[in-house]
C-alpha cells in the first residue's frame, strides 16, 4: 500500500504514490449512471457514491457538478416538498444526459483497452528483464 511519496526508480507497491485511486472526474459519469438508475437528491447521491466507490466525493464538488449538469441540460431538478423534513432538490437525468453518459461509456471502454495494452506491455517487459 502506498503510504508516502518518494521519488526514485523501481517498481512495486509502497515505494511511491503514483496518480490513481479515485479519479475525481470519474464522479461525473458515476453521478449520471446513478441518476439513470433513479432520480435522487444530493445527500442520497453522496451515500450511493460512497457505497459503490468508497468515501471520495466532496459535497461541494458534487453539488457544483450537479449545478453544472443542470446548466448544460444533462439533468433536471425539482423541489420535493413531500415527506418529513425540509424540501429537497431531486435530480433526474435528461435525454441529453443519457446521450452524454453513453459517450462516457464509449470513452471509458477505449481507455480500458489502452490501459490493458499498457499493462500487457509492462508485464511482458518486466517478465523478460527479471529473468536476466
Amino acid at each position: 500500500m502506498c503510504d508516502r511519496h518518494m521519488h526514485g526508480h523501481g517498481h512495486g507497491e509502497g515505494r511511491f504514490c503514483p496518480p490513481g485511486g479515485h479519479i475525481r472526474s470519474f464522479v461525473q459519469p458515476r453521478l449520471l449512471l446513478l441518476l439513470a438508475q433513479k432520480p435522487a437528491h444530493g445527500y442520497e447521491l453522496m451515500e450511493r457514491l460512497e457505497e459503490v466507490d468508497g468515501p471520495s466525493a466532496d459535497p461541494g464538488f458534487l453539488y457544483h457538478t450537479l449545478r453544472q449538469f443542470e446548466e448544460e441540460g444533462l439533468v433536471h431538478s425539482a423541489w420535493d416538498t413531500e415527506g418529513p423534513g425540509p424540501a429537497r432538490r431531486v435530480y433526474e437525468i435528461t435525454d441529453d444526459g443519457q446521450e452524454y453518459l453513453h459517450a462516457w461509456a464509449i470513452n471509458i471502454r477505449r481507455t480500458r483497452e489502452r490501459l490493458e495494452r499498457f499493462l500487457a506491455d509492462y508485464e511482458q517487459h518486466y517478465q523478460s528483464t527479471e529473468g536476466r
